[in-house]
This record gives C-alpha cells, sequence and structure tokens, in this order.
C-alpha cells in the first residue's frame, strides 16, 4: 500500500484514529535530569533494545496503517550509535512521512548538517537559561554546548521547537528568560506542566506549576495574542482539539512598544487541561514494546513477536493495542498519586 495513500486503520473505540508514531531508539542518555530517571536505574541491556532494522520494519508497518508522523526519542537519540545513519535511511525509504526529533541538544553538532538536509524539525528540551541551575537539574555542566548548538540550528534555519517542564520554585522565575527566545527567533518555546508519572518521581504539588498560573504570569510581562492555527486542509483554528494541531496553545507576544515576537509562546496542559479526547499517537518503547497512553503502564509487546512470528503477528497486536487504547486523563483523575510506573527516559515521552 503506498505511504501517502494510506488507509486509516488504526482507530480506538473513542474514534481517534493513530497518525502518530513516537519511537524511543534507546533509554541511553548522557544527561540525568531529576524529573526524568535516576542514575540508579540500570539501562536496559542492548540485546534486548530494538534493532534498527527492526525498528525500520515496524515504520513500515505503522506507515502501511495509516501512520504519516514519526518522532524519534530517548533518553537522548544521539547518544545511540548509528542513529543519524538510521535516520537517514528512514527519510530515503519513506520520503512522504514527517520526520521529528526530540533531543537534549548536547550530541547535536555533528549532525546539523544533515538533519537539515533532511527536513527534520526539531523540539529541544531546555528548562533553564542559567548554566548553574542547568547543571542541577541535569546533573551536567552543558549548557553552553546546548545553546550554541540551539543557535546554529536556528541560523540554519531548522525548524526548531523548546520545551520547558515548568516547575514551581525551580524555573518559574525563568519564564522572561525563556519565552523572550521567542521574541527574537522564529521558535515555538512551550512550557509542559509537570506530570506525576513514575514511582520515583519528584513530582510534587508544591513543585507543580499550573497553565494558568504560568499564562497570568506571561501577561506580566507581555500582551498575548492567540495564534490562529491553520490545520492541513487551510482552515484555520482558534484552539488545538483538532488532532493535527498538537497539543500546544500558543501566543504571540507583544511588547509594550508594539513589537511582536517572530515565534511563539505556548503551552502544554498535559495535567489541567487534558487532550486526551484528540490523541493520535503510539509510543514504541527501547525494548520493543507499544504503549498507547503515556498516563497507563499497559504495553503490548511485540520485539519477539516480529522475531519468532513476523509482521502479520506485530500488526495482529498493533490493532488490538489501538483498539483498546484508553483515556489518560481518566486514568489521571482516578489517581490518588502518581500514574505509571516506568520512568519517562524508558517510555520516550
Amino acid at each position: 500500500m503506498p505511504e501517502q495513500n494510506a488507509e486509516a486503520l488504526l482507530t480506538d473505540e473513542h474514534g481517534r484514529t493513530v497518525r502518530y508514531l513516537r519511537i524511543s531508539v534507546t533509554d541511553r542518555c548522557n544527561l540525568c535530569c531529576r524529573y526524568c530517571r535516576d542514575e540508579d536505574i540500570p539501562f536496559i541491556p542492548h540485546e534486548n533494545i530494538l534493532r534498527f532494522e527492526e525498528i525500520e520494519k515496524i515504520i513500515g508497518l505503522a506507515v502501511e496503517l495509516g501512520v504519516h508522523k514519526l518522532r524519534f526519542t530517548g533518553g537522548e537519540p544521539f547518544a545511540r550509535k548509528g542513529f543519524l545513519d538510521f535516520l537517514t535511511n528512514i527519510h530515503e525509504r519513506f520520503p512522504h512521512t514527517a520526520l521529528k526529533l526530540t533531543t537534549n541538544g548536547t550530541l547535536l553538532a555533528p549532525a546539523l548538517d544533515t538533519l537539515k538536509k533532511l527536513g527534520v524539525s526539531v523540539n529541544l528540551s531546555l528548562d533553564t537559561m542559567d548554566r548553574e541551575k542547568y547543571a542541577s537539574i541535569t546533573g551536567r555542566d552543558m549548557l553552553p554546548t546546548v545553546l550554541e548548538n540551539m543557535h546554529r540550528m536556528l541560523d540554519m534555519g531548522i525548524p526548531l521547537k523548546i520545551n520547558a517542564v515548568a516547575m514551581r520554585g525551580v524555573n518559574d522565575v525563568e519564564l522572561p528568560a525563556l519565552a523572550s527566545l521567542a521574541m527574537d527567533w522564529p521558535v515555538d518555546v512551550r512550557f509542559i506542566e509537570f506530570m506525576p508519572m513514575g514511582d520515583a518521581t519528584i513530582w510534587s504539588k508544591n513543585l507543580f506549576w499550573s497553565a494558568a498560573d504560568i499564562l497570568e504570569e506571561a501577561r506580566r510581562h507581555w500582551n498575548l495574542e492567540p495564534v490562529a492555527l491553520r490545520r492541513k486542509d487551510g482552515e484555520k483554528s482558534e484552539g488545538n482539539t483538532a488532532e493535527e494541531l498538537g497539543p500546544a496553545k500558543l501566543w504571540k507576544l507583544k511588547a509594550n512598544e508594539g513589537t511582536v515576537s517572530r515565534g511563539s509562546f505556548g503551552l502544554i496542559t498535559s495535567v489541567t487541561q487534558s487532550f486526551c479526547r484528540s490523541c493520535n499517537r503510539l509510543r514504541l518503547t527501547a525494548e520493543g514494546n507499544l504503549r498507547t497512553c503515556l498516563f497507563d503502564d499497559r504495553e503490548y509487546p511485540i520485539r519477539e513477536a516480529l522475531r519468532e512470528k513476523g509482521l502479520d503477528e506485530v500488526r495482529r497486536i498493533m490493532l488490538d493495542a489501538v483498539a483498546r487504547k484508553p483515556v489518560g486523563a481518566e486514568i489521571l483523575a482516578a489517581s490518588h498519586g502518581p500514574v505509571a510506573h516506568k520512568r519517562m527516559s524508558a517510555i520516550g515521552g
């Protein structure tokens, strides 16, 4: 089945159609962000990680079933040897599929020319512009490297979004510094509500900084003008409920003298204003499990199915998994504490 004519076969019982596959190519990372992973937890053994050729087969099946957007995550994807060659191969085999990447930005320098050539868009995880605080959050003093690579991407015209996990008492005072990047550059700076996930999470009510409070703080510094987003059919949308638009709500920043930002300020309301009813994604973990919901620990093992029975069995598992895809907000609402047990680095975000 030609990928550009793929039917919408991955539809769940809530009427949501999966078009987007997030692929964790590794759980390894050269940083140790406080909200993501614990250095004492061992990495997944190499023999339990999906091989690149296996990931390619799964991608081929997903595209055949209607997926048209792929996001590669980790851990840190560039921590896996051969990742850039793999990405190039995926672009060549699936030229009509949108390729996206989430990275901490520390290992990007050798890859930038290739990312530009392939048309890959990048989400950069950056929670602070303060070097000492960056080292405290990530466990590594690498902010200058990240900022250098960020500016190189902007100069090269690589599509870039910046994601900051919003934490009260940690980076709340830095909203002006982070959001100001959108004033000077054509980049979306999005603040993500800190999600209560994992047994060992540092999440607490005291750390939680809600989207409403972030928005109120932003209005102390700028006038905000909602961005009229466009769906692929060209129609405008003032909201973000359509699955093509993604989860972020965006605003242009307007300074008192009338200057309008080149980029946008955004909020991803993962906790307080769920977008689960329009969720269109699946996750493939590094060890080869399908995960249909970030908040749900139920996973569907496909690594051994692929190795022992082939793609027909993987197709069956994938269709069954999507049919059972839950509404994550209902899981979160029913919980009296953190949801899911796996750490974020093992899920792929």
